[in-house]
């Protein structure tokens, strides 16, 4: 039965998101935001079916980028507590087709777009591993602001407003309702959706709950019931009470009407239908109870952890492998520093004798030092150090080493799944040749049939039998009897298929934790090194400049350019160890002025104090402009 569902969101850099991440997350992408330099990486989120930029049709060409427009709409707000996206979620019909669902959010986002003049991004995701499995949903990220030629303009203010808002999110609501049920009337499906509330149409059931993100997490982090969620099970199980006292109070009233009994009427009829209704009372009863039995089982399932015991993730399960893990790995540590005393004692040893040989030999002996055996390093230690040698084209080359194979590919590379899958094509290949044959038997009967229309009668009629046609209809019965037994073979073999390949896809699953995890670990270093060198090439530039933007000043100084009189702002703003150097590069001859900057930038240190006495000359003169040179 297709839900409807439409909520409207903000993001807000008050609760610390930002319109680079929301979008990041949604489509499933990696986007580096320019105002913090942060990068939103979720190229390995799973689940994002589809993701598509709408924008208008006077928008830029720019536009097109969902890196460039995002960081766009970051950058059109300057206040600390902006709201730089909103974002409209609805549901989808799961009796859709995905081909279906991504036009009706697409013509939908299309519609916010023409109305509104803002751009959108259309994210469709598909229903969560451990959820409902017909949760499809889309995600329309919207711009703030509309988009123009020349880039961001205007506030979508209508939204914004506290009456226009509520109504136009109201109007949206509708228009949803009656494109989706457009879409499952063209599709062939009699199923309708309401966008209004249960009060406004008069329905007496209650609205259902969610858990919300913030709970969910905290559940599927700590594997224990949230609060909210057990606000949630104590409020069903109270609903289960009330509607089984209401239930049993019914079943009370209907056993006092058929209690009772006509005097007029035969006693012994009267008494077998008292025993008849108490029979019916004590097995409406006994219903009752095993359904409650049944519904505090579920609430105590869905109290206690949703992960299983036997799961590989259960905390018990991770806890004992740690534990293993420590103890294999202080078992190593051990081993190698017992090998390690062994090779040292035993190399002393052969030192010892060789002295003791020498001294017998030599008659004035001369003290030879003994250097202590170098310490040998972990192998982590050492892999550690070989990593952060690397530069970040070599941590790239070395991830791209390390990718390992998808599970999909290892799954059917399993012997066993190759076995299987051989066998269900060739089970294919039967059930194809049977339903041949079967139809060629009965195209047989037909032919016959219209060429002994006659017979055919008389042999329906039941007046003579025909021999020829019995064959061929036999013929056609023996067809369909093996046609079924291969289907039934097929349908088995497919079963243990689809949990062989489960099986076989846990197995690959478990195989690659680690080195998956090793992957994880070494982009994260990866990460780091890129902005440890592009740190060290903004210092190099800056450094490689220093002479540049010292000869600029000292020749704005030496011509009294604007600002660089003895009165001039610039000039006001230069230190006074800078202001003694630019007036000792000038008094000096043009020939020599080169030899003295060289002196100024002799080695790296003399170029950093350079660098940053012209800095402070930058800052001071900025600070003192109030803001006229921007």
């Amino acid at each position: 039965m297709a839900i409807y569902h439409l909520s409207v969101k903000t993001v807000s850099r008050s609760a610390g998101r930002s319109a680079t991440a929301a979008a990041a997350y949604r489509a499933g992408c990696k986007i580096t935001d320019g105002r913090t330099g942060e990068i939103h990486d979720y190229t390995r989120k799973g689940g994002v079916q589809s993701a598509t930029l709408i924008v208008p049709a006077e928008a830029a060409a720019w536009a097109n980028d969902r890196q460039v427009i995002w960081n766009a709409a970051e950058q059109a707000e300057k206040r600390k507590n902006s709201t730089v996206a909103r974002e409209f979620e609805i549901a989808l019909p799961s009796e859709l087709s995905p081909a279906e669902r991504q036009r009706l959010a697409e013509d939908f986002a299309h519609e916010l777009v023409a109305r509104h003049g803002c751009a959108a991004d259309v994210a469709i995701h598909a229903p969560g591993k451990e959820g409902d499995n017909r949760n499809h949903h889309a995600h329309i990220l919207l711009t703030t602001r509309r988009l123009t030629p020349e880039g961001m303009g205007e506030k979508t203010r209508e939204l914004d407003d506290q009456k226009t808002g509520k109504e136009l999110v109201t109007q949206w609501r509708e228009r949803f309702a009656t494109l989706q049920n457009e879409r499952l009337r063209e599709a062939g499906h009699a199923v309708h959706v309401d966008h209004r509330s249960h009060a406004e149409r008069g329905l007496q059931a209650m609205p259902t709950w969610h858990l919300g993100p913030a709970a969910t997490a905290i559940e599927r982090r700590t594997g224990q019931r949230s609060s909210i969620g057990q606000d949630f099970d104590q409020a069903a199980a109270e609903r289960l009470r009330k509607a089984q006292e209401a239930g049993q109070l019914e079943r009370q009233a209907q056993a006092v009407d058929r209690s009772i009994i006509d005097l007029t009427g035969d006693l012994q009829a009267a008494l077998r239908e008292r025993d008849k209704a108490q029979d019916a009372q004590r097995l409406a009863e006994w219903e009752a109870q095993t359904t409650a039995n049944a519904a505090a089982f579920k609430a105590e399932r869905a109290a206690a952890t949703g992960i299983d015991p036997r799961s590989r993730y259960h905390p018990d399960n991770i806890a004992a492998r740690e534990a293993a893990e420590r103890a294999a790995e202080q078992e190593a540590q051990a081993e190698q520093a017992q090998k390690l005393a062994l090779r040292t004692q035993r190399m002393e040893a052969e030192k010892a004798a060789i002295e003791a040989k020498r001294v017998a030999q030599v008659p004035t002996p001369i003290p030879v030092p003994v250097r202590p055996p170098a310490a040998r390093l972990d192998p982590a230690e050492a892999k550690k150090q070989r990593l952060s040698r690397m530069s970040s084209t070599e941590m790239t080359e070395e991830i791209r080493r390390r990718q390992l194979p998808s599970v999909d590919s290892e799954v059917e590379r399993d012997r066993a799944v190759m076995a299987s899958t051989a066998k269900r094509r060739e089970l294919h290949k039967q059930e194809e040749a049977g339903k041949a044959f079967v139809l060629k038997a009965e195209q047989a009967i037909d032919a016959w049939r219209e060429q002994h229309p006659l017979k055919a009668k008389m042999h329906d009629s039941g007046v003579f039998r025909s021999a020829e046609l019995e064959q061929r209809v036999q013929k056609a019965e023996e067809g369909q009897q093996a046609l079924q037994a291969v289907q039934m073979q097929a349908r088995a073999v497919a079963a243990k298929d689809a949990e062989l390949r489960k099986a076989v896809r846990s197995q690959v699953v478990a195989n690659q934790a680690g080195g998956r995890a090793e992957l994880v670990q070494l982009e994260k270093l990866h990460q780091a090194k890129v902005s440890q060198e592009r740190a060290a090439a903004t210092a190099r530039r800056e450094l490689e400049a220093v002479p540049k933007d010292f000869r600029a000043m000292a020749a704005g100084r030496e011509v009294k350019a604007f600002g660089w009189s003895d009165s001039g702002s610039k000039w006001q703003a230069t230190p006074a160890q800078l202001k003694q150097l630019i007036d000792g590069y000038n008094a000096a001859p043009r020939e020599a002025r080169a030899a003295i900057l060289d002196r100024l930038t002799s080695d790296r240190d003399s170029s950093q104090q350079l660098r940053k006495l012209l800095d402070t000359q930058q800052a001071n003169y900025r600070q003192n402009d109030r803001g006229m040179s921007r």
